[in-house]
């Protein structure tokens, strides 16, 4: 039993997850930048503070110490990242619709207003950046669709109902 429960853990974290060649580029460069640079100089702040004496009191040592768990932490997060990720390219389909990687212009039919969205993976979502996940209520009612649509979101605040004005890759 136990070693059924270990081997789904570690395949869940292994599972391969889809992600744009930009976001794969952002978390490799997050990654080395960590690794070359951060760290070593945490690492060299932490020996320098330990040289100084007393680390019991001593808050470079300290400090130094616990951002270097959380540099290795993300070192960790980001090496699942990468490792467990397909790449996409974002190449306009023949008929138009809406499927990962495209950035979709839609109106709400209500307010009026506009919202811009590009439709990502889930490690590299950010909705204040407009990049949503294809598994957000969102982003699984627009795939599929195309420029001229009409689309429902259940969202928390109610139905909203857009209508798709663009769709670009």
């Amino acid at each position: 039993m136990l070693q059924t429960i270990n081997s789904k853990f570690f395949n869940f974290y292994r599972m391969k997850h889809l992600i744009s060649k930009e976001g794969f580029e952002k978390f490799k460069a997050e990654w080395e930048h960590l690794k070359y640079v951060e760290r070593p100089a945490m690492i060299n702040q932490v020996q320098a503070a330990a040289a100084e004496g007393d680390r019991s009191e001593n808050a470079a040592y300290t400090y130094g110490r616990m951002r270097v768990r959380e540099i290795d932490r993300r070192l960790r997060e980001l090496d699942r990242i990468l490792d467990g990720a397909q790449i996409v390219e974002n190449a306009a389909t023949k008929d138009g619709s809406i499927r990962f990687g495209a950035t979709v212009k839609m109106i709400d039919k209500k307010t009026k207003r506009e919202k811009i969205y590009s439709i990502v993976g889930d490690k590299e979502i950010d909705p204040l950046q407009g990049r949503i996940s294809m598994k957000s209520p969102i982003g699984e009612a627009l795939q599929g669709k195309k420029a001229g649509d009409t689309v429902e979101v259940q969202a928390p605040r109610g139905k909203i109902v857009y209508e798709i004005l663009e769709v670009n890759y």
